[in-house]
């Protein structure tokens, strides 16, 4: 990946519907070099796909949640297999420390987040959670 390529991305980070011609004049090059460039971005597995951004209503309250799990390691595969499934948890990460997984919740309900996080509480190899409530976002920068 060269600079034309990560200034293309930067491009469709902002704007993912921008038309060839216009990102073509934006990047100073052949709409056809843009096209070529969009493909081989998508086949290598660079860019894995378009998004749509929704707004969500300011009427739709929601309780984000960040919540560390400490897990048997053998266990991990079974334990992320089960997370997965729970349509609340959001993004799931793997990390370092004293817990293994950090999974980011979204319930509408700190009642719905209690029992969210009692039900990850009860999955076969789970050992310890933290968990702590989201109260406002001060920086949000795109992917």
């Amino acid at each position: 990946m060269d600079e034309l390529d990560r200034q293309l991305i930067e491009l469709l980070k902002v704007n993912a519907r921008l038309p060839v011609v216009k990102i073509a004049q934006a990047l100073g090059c052949a709409r056809s070099t843009v096209q070529l460039r969009l493909k081989a971005l998508e086949d290598s597995g660079t860019i894995s796909g378009y998004t749509v951004s929704v707004t969500k209503p300011q009427s739709t309250r929601s309780i984000q949640a960040m919540v560390l799990i400490s897990i048997e390691s053998k266990n991990e595969p079974d334990v992320v297999r089960a997370l997965r499934k729970r349509h609340e948890i959001t993004k799931l990460y793997s990390i370092s420390g004293r817990y293994d997984l950090c999974g980011m919740l979204e319930t509408e309900t700190t009642h719905e987040l209690d029992a969210v996080i009692d039900r990850v509480r009860a999955i076969r190899g789970v050992v310890d959670t933290f968990s702590t409530i989201l109260l406002s976002t001060k920086l949000d920068r795109p992917g």
